[in-house]
């Protein structure tokens, strides 16, 4: 990295100590004090939790959604329903598991028994409008049940890089030319950085990192590899296949990483872009909101690219939600575990909306607001359909049927994951604890009859 870029890192990163609740949290809602606030929910597609700048994200550069963080509430212990792009969503549009809504694995419907975002707000008084990816079963489609589709075309093999652009201008258009007769909840559905996969292994017999640089300006740039690239805990079959043998040098890993920081960036810059036109709109005051991802990428870590494990890389994940005057400030929450699982219920109790029945996510609201309540014990995760993840504060573990190898770590002395304690006999209570909060949570988790 040059010196530039690096000065200019160092000298934008926000401190995420500030936990200061504004003083107008209390405040009516600008305008009718009995009005229902407005939803923009953003969603993009496979950023990992610690790849942006107020997370400490060192390759590139994301001032939008440093921004969108320092004017909110960040979650430092957020998780992904499933590391897979339709399950992910499923869980997200629905508050339901992956298991539940009928989306196991990629490009299935949800299935008509959950109610999605769409349908359930628009039900209760919202304009539900949605633009860009779906994936629920098609990628790009108009046919989306309980949304008015704003359409962005469909860039050749859904690049992000063609397509977000559209998606983003087309929303700042919808914002600064919407009619107010109701409140509306928008969902922008970014791509980027999701196009790092045509790069990894998302096209059998195809690589698209030179094993020596095209550009020798850029070597300098290149990110360092992470603590755990060389890292093999043991594991279950399903995972030992995950392994990515495809780049023969470390500097194909580095490229790798810096391609996927440019991604970043060019997600940035549409966020920013759908940000400016809510501020342009005068409806920023009434509006929620909510800026998450469906899952993360490998980036070297375990030598993994790309999704479909448990790991820290696939599995954590933005979630970062505002609202000027009623959301904490600057508040990072590293404590409570969330997932995308919460973000039905948080929307609809901020609309005073009851949730639809059998959701299984908690509203984010105390949170948010700095409230001491209770919380959850853990988050559980789906994968590889046979794959379970259960994390609790300290430890997370993982458990495929049929499989004699689980995996337990101590996420705090251990968090990027390099020891796999499942055979430690000082800890066989809390592998045995773990087991029976698995056990627990598939007895109330089924599929759709």
């Amino acid at each position: 990295m040059n010196m530039t870029r690096r000065n200019f890192l160092q000298a934008s990163a926000l401190t995420l100590g500030a936990t200061q609740l504004p003083q107008s949290a209390t405040a009516a809602v600008a305008g009718d004090p009995k009005s229902k606030p407005n939803m923009l929910f953003i969603i993009c597609d496979q950023l990992g939790l610690d790849a942006i700048g107020a997370h400490g994200y060192k390759d590139g550069l994301t001032p939008n959604l440093d921004r969108l963080i320092k004017n909110g509430t960040t979650f430092m212990e957020s998780h992904s329903t499933n590391p897979v792009c339709s399950p992910a969503r499923s869980s997200m549009l629905t508050g339901r598991m992956p298991i539940e809504t009928g989306v196991p694995v990629n490009g299935r419907p949800i299935h008509s028994s959950c109610p999605n975002l769409g349908q359930w707000f628009g039900e209760n008084g919202y304009e539900s409008v949605y633009c860009g990816k779906w994936h629920l079963p098609e990628g790009y489609t108009s046919r989306m049940p309980g949304f008015t589709v704003l359409p962005a075309g469909r860039a050749a093999g859904e690049q992000g890089d063609l397509i977000d652009t559209v998606v983003s201008r087309t929303c700042e258009s919808y914002l600064k030319s919407r009619s107010r007769e109701k409140p509306f909840l928008l969902v922008a559905s970014l791509l980027q950085p999701h196009d790092i996969c045509y790069y990894g292994n998302a096209m059998p017999g195809i690589c698209r990192v030179p094993e020596k640089l095209s550009f020798s300006e850029i070597a300098a740039e290149l990110p360092e590899l992470p603590h755990n690239y060389n890292a093999r805990p043991k594991a279950p079959q399903a995972l030992e296949k995950c392994r990515f043998d495809r780049f023969k040098n470390d500097e194909q890993w580095r490229y790798y990483l810096y391609v996927y920081a440019r991604m970043i960036e060019m997600l940035d810059a549409d966020v920013g872009r759908i940000l400016d036109a809510l501020e342009a709109s005068g409806q920023a005051k009434n509006t929620i909101v909510v800026f998450t991802s469906d899952h993360g990428d490998g980036r070297g870590r375990h030598k993994h690219v790309s999704k479909w494990y448990p790991y820290e890389e696939a599995m954590k994940v933005p979630l970062v939600v505002s609202w000027p005057g009623r959301v904490a400030e600057g508040h990072c929450d590293k404590e409570h575990l969330v997932s995308g699982l919460d973000i039905m219920s948080t929307l609809c109790d901020y609309a005073k909306i009851d949730p639809p029945k059998k959701v299984k996510g908690r509203s984010l609201r105390p949170l948010l607001e700095k409230k001491n309540i209770e919380w959850r014990e853990f988050v559980a995760a789906e994968f590889r359909q046979k794959g379970m993840m259960i994390r609790t504060g300290q430890y997370k573990y993982v458990h495929f049927e049929g499989d004699p190898v689980e995996q337990l770590f101590d996420m705090k002395k251990d968090p990027w994951e390099k020891e796999n304690l499942y055979e430690e006999p000082k800890l066989a209570d809390v592998l045995k604890d773990h087991r029976r909060m698995l056990e627990e949570w598939n007895s109330i988790i089924k599929p759709p009859a």
